[in-house]
């Protein structure tokens, strides 16, 4: 078995005080570690095993699916992050935030409702569907890229993501994201 969990981009503690080192190791060290763990098992010793895991993203169904999905989601979700992250993006991205959206507020104002409304678990994202951006949400492990879409950014808004530090309060967790924490140099590359 191939899989391993991918070690996180930045120390456990960069992305403080926006999200703590406590939520990273819960998040992070049970909760994804627990998904890649779930997958072994599901795999081991069948010939799914062999596959990259965007395949088997793309092609399972069931226990072997949800597992696999949020490990390539949450894989996903610690790049769309980074230390003194936030801000806007710059060049072609802003450029087709600015014709997709009307300008970059507009963006913001849309994916923090977007990801507000999600209801119960899931996942908010920022894709390029053909050549247009779009703004979509999905729920439990499902993900853009089953459908054919190019994942640029996502947002966990799974409470485990967020409770610890914002409790209840996902539009400030969003806010955060959004505003302290969304790595646009990571989205620009899935962009090209």
């Amino acid at each position: 078995m191939k899989f391993e969990l991918d070690p996180l981009p930045y120390a456990m503690d960069a992305l403080a005080p926006h999200l703590t080192k406590e939520t990273l190791e819960f998040h992070y060290s049970k909760h994804h570690q627990t998904y890649m763990t779930n997958l072994k098992k599901l795999l081991e010793g069948k010939p799914e095993a062999d596959k990259s895991l965007e395949e088997i993203v793309k092609t399972s169904t069931g226990g072997v699916f949800n597992n696999a999905a949020q490990v390539w989601n949450h894989t996903f979700y610690w790049n769309s992050m980074k230390p003194k992250g936030g801000g806007e993006p710059t060049g072609a991205l802003a450029d087709a935030i600015k014709r997709d959206f009307g300008n970059f507020a507009d963006f913001k104002a849309q994916f923090s409702q977007a990801a507000v409304a999600q209801f119960g678990s899931g996942w908010a994202w920022l894709v390029k569907d053909g050549e247009k951006l779009k703004i979509t949400t999905t729920g439990n492990a499902e993900t853009p890229m089953k459908t054919g879409q190019t994942c640029l950014i996502t947002c966990d808004v799974w409470e485990h993501a967020y409770y610890i530090d914002y409790r209840n309060l996902r539009a400030k967790y969003l806010e955060t994201f959004l505003g302290s924490l969304v790595n646009w140099d990571f989205a620009a590359v899935n962009f090209k």
